[in-house]
């Protein structure tokens, strides 16, 4: 069809792979438009099938040139079809058609870079890399099921305890990976939380640059969610400020406000809980929250106003003592929102948070569901080696062909269609 419409609206089809000027021509030959004609002939194509690219003057005589196109057979793109074809047709697999919209929505340059690393087969050639020594293992457990009347014990050698140490290495070093692509990708999450009053607004406007938040010396100024998009380490970081925690209140307005800060701390990526270090040096207030705040989201102590805490500064702080926080004792960093004593060392706290304080070289982007799948196959390689351990050979194969599966999901091997349907739906139109 693609020749033919070249015909009709040319007069002729265009060299392959060259630049042709012509002049673009409804039913009645009356021109349309003039421009650059580009035609690519299957299967040496985006799609692997016969494209032909119009580049010509916008406005109201694109809409015209595509009625005529329609009227000539074709039709209007669903969205995420140009990409969905080149993967149907083994152009490029499932992570990298992803990583078309990823980069089209890329909210840095660093996530664009990302994006752009998994688009030319990065992040899925480490997929195929482990799924290919996977594969081996399972052939070498298999084998050995095979043959049980031989009298090497094949499920206990030390072959298959490196060959398993191989895998999971592979598959947790992708793993790891794949988690801050996905952070990279979608951005992080970073919820300031603490007592009414201790400064949370004036940290929120001293991480934006400008004065995001209203700022008054009445404690619970803030009543709702404010939030703030800012590029940290290269990073794209939503900071949301939220309404003072405390004990109980009388306001049934404040009450609500309490309510959607703490929903909001259980979707973060990490806490920034802000201390009045003037009024609170000790961080008593954090001591007796600790235990209301969700234990899977990180949390950082913001020990705010050490400008008037003699007592506390910046070079005393756990973030340059070398300190390591723990899920007990997390990282306490001493900073003044209104001064802006400490908060190079609080970016930079955050950017180490992101995973990507290398340079970002070696980030791709990945989504969640990339995530989910590696993270089952890790889940399905870990209850094989239980079943290693207790030399079910034939239970432990089961487990090795699920993590098999599982990692083909994230490049499309073993996709339903339904998944490919939500998917491509997603993109942009067309494209």
């Amino acid at each position: 069809m693609v020749p033919a419409i070249a015909v009709a609206l040319l007069g002729a089809t265009p060299e392959p792979r060259v630049a042709t000027f012509g002049r673009w021509r409804d039913a009645g030959e009356q021109i349309i438009d003039s421009g650059i004609a580009l035609y690519f002939p299957a299967p040496h194509s985006f799609t692997g099938e016969h494209v032909l690219e119009l580049q010509g003057h916008g406005g109201l005589i694109v809409e015209a040139l595509i009625e005529r196109i329609v009227q000539l057979g074709a039709r209007r793109a669903r969205a995420g079809e140009f990409s969905e074809r080149a993967f149907l047709n083994d152009k490029i697999d499932l992570a990298q058609a992803e990583a078309i919209a990823d980069l089209i929505d890329a909210g840095s340059q660093a996530a664009a870079r990302a994006a752009m690393r998994s688009l030319q087969g990065e992040f899925s050639q480490r997929v195929r890399a482990t799924r290919d020594a996977l594969t081996q293992l399972r052939v070498y457990v298999e084998a050995a099921i095979d043959f049980p009347e031989e009298e090497i014990d094949f499920l206990a050698s030390a072959e298959l305890r490196e060959r398993v140490d191989h895998v999971r290495k592979l598959l947790h070093a992708v793993l790891a990976a794949a988690r801050r692509g996905a952070l990279l990708t979608r951005g992080m999450t970073v919820v300031i939380a603490g007592r009414p009053n201790a400064g949370k607004s004036t940290l929120l406007n001293a991480l934006a640059g400008f004065d995001a938040a209203i700022v008054t010396p009445v404690p619970g100024t803030t009543r709702d969610l404010l939030r703030q998009k800012v590029d940290i380490g290269g990073v794209p970081v939503e900071i949301i400020d939220t309404a003072g925690l405390r004990p109980a209140t009388e306001d049934a307005i404040e009450a609500e406000g309490m309510r959607r800060a703490r929903d909001m701390l259980r979707q973060a990526d990490h806490v920034l809980y802000v201390v009045d270090a003037a009024a609170d040096p000790q961080a008593r207030s954090y001591d007796e929250e600790r235990d209301s705040l969700p234990p899977e989201v990180a949390v950082t102590v913001v020990l705010n106003k050490s400008d008037l805490a003699p007592a506390i500064s910046p070079a005393t702080s756990a973030a340059t003592t070398g300190a390591t926080p723990t899920a007990t004792a997390p990282l306490r960093l001493a900073i003044s929102a209104a001064t802006g004593q400490g908060l190079e060392a609080l970016r930079a706290h955050l950017a180490a948070a992101t995973g990507h304080t290398e340079g970002l070289g070696g980030s791709f982007s990945a989504r969640a569901r990339h995530v989910h799948a590696l993270e089952q196959a890790a889940g399905q390689l870990d209850a094989a080696c239980q079943q290693l351990a207790a030399r079910q050979g034939e239970l432990a194969a089961f487990e090795l062909r699920g993590a098999q599966a599982s990692l083909g999901e994230v490049i499309g091997d073993v996709t339903s269609d339904e998944l490919l349907g939500r998917i491509f739906g997603s993109f942009c139109i067309g494209k």
